[in-house]
C-alpha cells in the first residue's frame, strides 16, 4: 500500500540536523508495517498530481496556522476535499487535523488557555491513551459530520473520525521523548517556564505511540468501495 505524506512544514533546524523532518518521523512511526511511501513538500508547492496517486495520505504537523496567509493552505484544502470525495483515505496530525476540518467545514482557533505540550492524557472511547502534543491552536468546531474519536480537559476535538474518509488526532504520536526533550530545550527561552518544565517532568511516561500507529494502520487498510477516479 502506497501512502503519501503531505509536508506542511519542517522541524526546528537543530532537531531537523539530528532526527529528520516532519515526513521522516511520520515515516519511521509507521515504518515496519508494509508500507511504501512517497513524500511532497506542500509547504513548498509539491503537490502530488491527482489523489490517487497514493492510495492513502498524511498530512504533517506545521509551525504555521492553518488560517494564516500562506499559498500552499487553498491548494491544500482543495486537495483535501477531492481526496474526501474520492474516498481516498486522509490522515492529520496538528496541522493536519485541523486543516483537514477546516477544509471540510469545521473552525480551529487558538485556545484560550493557551498552549498544551509534552505528554498529554487522552480518552478514546473510554481507553486512556498517552501522547505526546505540542499546540496552542485546535478544532474548535467540527465539521458535520465528523465524529469525535478522542477528547482531552485541554482539548475537546482531540480526535476526530469521518467516517471510512478520514481519522486525525492533534497530538503528535510520531513525536518520542526524544523528540519532545529536543523541541524543549530549543524553545527553553520562547515558552513559559512551568510548561517547559512539564515537559521535562514527563519525559519518562509511556507514550502509547504503537496503539496510535496500530489505529492508523488498520483505518488505512479498512476496505472500502471503489470510486470514480475523477480527481
Amino acid at each position: 500500500m502506497r501512502i503519501g505524506i503531505l509536508k506542511c512544514g519542517q522541524s526546528p533546524e537543530p532537531l531537523r540536523d539530528e532526527i529528520g523532518d516532519y515526513d521522516d518521523m511520520c515515516e519511521s512511526f509507521l515504518g515496519g508495517r508494509g508500507f511504501e511511501f512517497a513524500r511532497y513538500h506542500v509547504e513548498a508547492m509539491q503537490f502530488p498530481a491527482s489523489v490517487h496517486d497514493a492510495d492513502g495520505w498524511i498530512i504533517s504537523g506545521s509551525r504555521h496556522g492553518v488560517y494564516e496567509d500562506h499559498p500552499f493552505i487553498p491548494p491544500l484544502e482543495a486537495f483535501i476535499r477531492g481526496a474526501h470525495d474520492a474516498g481516498v483515505p486522509l490522515v492529520g496530525i496538528c496541522f493536519g487535523h485541523q486543516i483537514i476540518a477546516q477544509a471540510l467545514g469545521g473552525e480551529v482557533a487558538k485556545h484560550p488557555g493557551g498552549w498544551a505540550i509534552g505528554a498529554q492524557d487522552y480518552d478514546f472511547g473510554g481507553q486512556p491513551v498517552t501522547l505526546n502534543a505540542w499546540h496552542q491552536d485546535q478544532v474548535a468546531r467540527a465539521p458535520e459530520g465528523a465524529q469525535v474519536a478522542a477528547t482531552s480537559p485541554f482539548c475537546a476535538n482531540a480526535a476526530l473520525i469521518y467516517g471510512d474518509r478520514a481519522f486525525t488526532v492533534q497530538a503528535h504520536p510520531e513525536f518520542n521523548s526524544h523528540v519532545m526533550r529536543r523541541f524543549a530545550d530549543i524553545k527553553d527561552k520562547d515558552m513559559p517556564a512551568d510548561l517547559i518544565a512539564g515537559v521535562r517532568r514527563r519525559l519518562e511516561d509511556r507514550i502509547d505511540a504503537g496503539l496510535l500507529a496500530d489505529r492508523i494502520e488498520a483505518f488505512f487498510r479498512q476496505p472500502r468501495q471503489t470510486l470514480a477516479r475523477a480527481v
